[in-house]
């Protein structure tokens, strides 16, 4: 078993959140695209639910690979990867006025658990 110190810690919860807010974002992206004061349109609240299953699905698999004895380096490596192109992706709609300035939040939560992950996968080399 690995040693399960804080960065695991932080992770796991960091997966949870994750699977969580996608499954949030699949049942009622509505009120997740109000809050993000962006237009409900049923292609907006289409694509926003699809985003939410490739959460969800990031989320599950990174707390897979957290919680199994074995882990899964390059799961875990990808699933960071999936954070910072979220920091992107939530950033460009905020440029190009898809989401309000109330969004930006989530792409500095979501930069901080990329170097949260990345520092883990760090941790794990020199262990």
């Amino acid at each position: 078993m690995r040693n399960r110190h804080l960065l695991f810690w932080l992770v796991v919860a960091i997966a949870a959140i994750t699977l969580v807010s996608g499954i949030v974002q699949i049942f009622v992206p509505g009120v997740i695209l109000r809050v993000l004061g962006t237009e409900r349109s049923p292609a907006s609240l289409h694509f926003f639910g699809l985003v939410g299953m490739f959460m969800a699905l990031f989320g599950g698999a990174l707390l897979n690979a957290m919680l199994n004895p074995a882990g899964n380096k390059t799961l875990i490596f990808w699933a960071g990867l999936q954070k910072i192109g979220a920091v992107f992706g939530v950033v460009i709609g905020v440029a190009h006025g898809v989401f309000s300035w109330i969004a930006l939040p989530l792409p500095v939560f979501d930069f901080a658990s990329a170097m949260v992950i990345f520092a883990y996968l760090l941790a794990l080399g020199n262990a």
